[in-house]
């Protein structure tokens, strides 16, 4: 069943809807399978190891194997913030970002549906990610990107798997306006984050965190917030395996934000219900330079519900972060990934955050998802002869 979560009116699985008919709120799916733990045992390490709690028939399913992502303990980097620190690695996923979970579970319900056509708005993770899905099950993929605002890695991506990719001129919540029209007339079946089997998919990086920690929730999970439908998506998965008492406790969830795109974190210091729109947001953060986000009412949800936080860093704070968590851990990560270690770092400097905590941090894409950036905050190579006594020189004046 699909459920509006501001007015209460449900709708049928088998119905394309993206927003409540009756409110115009948004949307999630209601899932509650009565099963024991038990069964995820000895099944591989993908997020279809839960897929009793993935509302999709499982016959259909498109996958490229998305889940089971690295859960990294970082003692170096938890021992310097006096907290104990773990990293769940979602660039690890296929098309190099947290995005395929959704897209995965997405394109399944497409095939479901016999749509032939599916689409998106994108700053860039997600249509990398909706292009290999598509390619995967052979749908026609349509993309809008906001012109000139796109890290090149991701738009290659796009273009490679086949998407028919339109660039218009704007910032993406115009982006994501004209292509939802376009779902309304029914000419594409929209997988942006407003559509609710997006977020089932995503939900799962809830259920592998618990399971990572052998059945328990962390203190708390801090991850990038843009578009908003990974912290919500995580927040219910997490709480699907509270409800089946599948653990005892739940994490309080943190949502980071870009000082220039920060709706979210402003509804929070407001103790408000819903944003004010980012007219023009900006931040090297790409993935999450989002002024209005259509999951906020969700975000803000699990936010408030978990006795959680949100707070913003500059830009600086997450180039420091990303090339920190590189040089002291080996984890390589997009700019928006590094906020989750900025907001980490700001948070446990503010007393925000208590030393012993044990902390989850999502890191959401890949390294090379942005290249250009990563190339930027470093020093060119040094050139040298070719030769020993040259190159000796060169390394004793490092």
């Amino acid at each position: 069943m699909i459920k509006c979560i501001t007015c209460g009116a449900k709708y049928s699985l088998e119905e394309i809807i993206y927003t409540c008919k009756d409110c115009g709120s948004v949307l999630e799916i209601m899932c509650k399978p009565d099963v024991s733990r038990d069964i995820f045992n000895c099944r591989k390490s993908t997020m279809w190891k839960y897929k009793e709690f993935m509302p999709v028939d499982e016959s259909r399913i498109v996958s490229l194997q998305e889940g089971g992502t690295p859960f990294i303990k970082c003692n170096k980097l938890g021992d310097q913030l006096g907290v104990k620190l773990y990293v769940k690695v979602e660039g690890s996923n296929p098309t190099g970002s947290f995005k395929d979970r959704g897209m995965s579970v997405g394109i399944t319900k497409a095939l479901e549906l016999g749509v032939d056509t599916v689409g998106c708005a994108s700053t860039g993770n997600t249509s990398a990610s909706l292009a290999a899905y598509a390619a995967r099950a052979g749908l026609r993929c349509i993309v809008i990107l906001p012109s000139g605002k796109v890290a090149l890695g991701k738009l290659a991506q796009a273009m490679f798997h086949g998407a028919e990719v339109i660039s218009v001129e704007g910032n993406f919540d115009e982006a994501l306006e004209v292509i939802t029209a376009l779902a309304l007339d029914g000419k594409i079946y929209l997988l942006n984050s407003v559509n609710p089997f997006r977020l089932e998919g995503q939900k799962s990086i809830g259920f592998e965190i618990v399971d990572d920690l052998g059945w328990k929730s962390p203190d708390r999970i801090i991850l990038p917030v843009g578009n908003a439908g990974n912290i919500s998506a995580i927040w219910k998965g997490v709480n699907e395996f509270y409800e089946a008492d599948f653990i005892k406790d739940l994490p309080r969830m943190t949502g980071i934000q870009a000082e220039g795109s920060a709706p979210i974190v402003n509804a929070v210091r407001r103790g408000a219900e819903d944003i004010i729109p980012v007219e023009n947001p900006e931040t090297i953060a790409t993935a999450i330079r989002i002024g209005a986000p259509v999951s906020a009412l969700k975000a803000l949800r699990a936010i408030y519900d978990s006795d959680g936080l949100a707070e913003t860093v500059t830009d600086d704070e997450i180039l420091y972060s990303q090339k920190l968590l590189a040089r002291s851990e080996g984890i390589g990560v997009e700019p928006a990934s590094a906020a989750s270690i900025a907001g980490l770092r700001k948070l446990v400097e503010t007393g925000e955050i208590d030393k012993g905590e044990e902390i989850v941090c999502i890191v959401t894409g890949h390294l090379l998802k942005d290249p250009n950036t990563a190339i930027n905050a470093c020093k060119e190579p040094v050139k040298v002869e070719a030769n020993v006594e040259a190159l000796s020189r060169v390394l004793r004046g490092l």
